[in-house]
């Protein structure tokens, strides 16, 4: 029995399997810069380009374009990891019209900027500091990478036959 068939329809399926996401270019990218870290110590940080992702908290389109707050969460292979710490919040301002029910709160976003400026917010009652990024480049997350899931299932079938 020839295995070589088998073995490679196996490999065309997990590697069809795994998630695919953005490829932002990350050359000039302050990698080590974290919300937190950036609202801290604005002055030394303005203009830098990040990229930062997390899970919207709300979105809003106003006339300058829409705007959307993130609580941030560390990256891996630019998707935000939700069981880890997060990071701080952050305010993200694209011009032009983005659909606010595909852009959701709980949806996962990758954003990819430089930093604007600072924004004073609130959240509940605290006052609350924003660093803002202007976007270059968004990458809504699919809903279902969302989930905590395993994203590859097996299963064994068996067929009874006279």
């Amino acid at each position: 029995m020839n295995l070589r068939p088998t073995l490679l329809c196996m490999t065309l399926l997990l590697l069809t399997a795994c998630a695919t996401g953005p490829r932002f270019e990350t050359a000039d990218v302050a990698t080590e810069l974290t919300p937190r870290g950036a609202a801290l110590r604005f002055e030394e940080v303005q203009a830098q380009r990040v990229l930062w992702g997390g899970v919207i908290v709300d979105s809003t389109n106003l006339r300058e374009g829409t705007r959307l707050e993130v609580l941030a969460f560390p990256l891996s292979n630019q998707e935000p990891q939700t069981q880890r710490e997060p990071l701080g919040r952050f305010l993200v301002i694209r011009p032009g019209y983005l659909e606010t029910a595909d852009y959701a709160p709980g949806r996962q976003i990758t954003v990819l900027g430089s930093l604007a400026e600072l924004r004073q917010g609130q959240i509940g009652e605290a006052e609350y500091t924003y660093p803002l990024v202007q976007a270059d480049d968004l990458y809504l997350w699919p809903r279902e990478t969302a989930a905590t899931e395993p994203r590859v299932h097996f299963g064994f079938g068996l067929i009874f036959s006279r």
